[in-house]
């Protein structure tokens, strides 16, 4: 699958049931830039967006680790991608966790909060950045 073809199956906001696909989605992505074997295409990009989308604490990890798993990714995946709850409640949570991927992810918001990247985030405008790059 591309990029096109999700945007045009899921959508920028995809609906509840299509969440464990985009995962999954993402999950394969991943695991491809792990094994050298990642695309230069936009579908890593717009599975995070989908996700961020929709705002749940249980995808932030998730973004994480596809952010985590190479160089390309960790372009192509922006921070911001982990706080579509909203930047507190991701460092709350991520806070909470007490595990080691959650306390990297954390670390990583604050030194991007502390070079300006979070200055008038908000997940409503970053989306609506999103949507500008994908032309949706």
């Amino acid at each position: 699958m591309t990029a096109d073809e999700s945007l045009a199956r899921f959508g920028l906001v995809p609906s509840e049931e299509d969440l464990l696909q985009i995962r999954e989605i993402l999950a394969r992505e991943a695991e491809a830039e792990r094994a050298g074997t990642g695309r230069q295409d936009d579908l890593a990009r717009l599975c995070c967006v989908q996700l961020f989308s929709h705002g749940k604490q249980e995808d932030i990890l998730r973004i994480w680790d596809a952010k985590e798993s190479g160089f390309d990714m960790a372009s192509v995946v922006d921070v911001q991608f982990l706080c579509g709850a909203g930047l507190d409640a991701t460092k709350r949570f991520l806070a909470s966790l007490h595990d080691e991927r959650a306390e990297a992810a954390l670390s990583y918001i604050a030194e991007c909060e502390d070079a300006g990247d979070f200055d008038e985030f908000s997940p409503e405008g970053y989306l609506q950045g999103q949507r500008e790059y994908f032309g949706a």
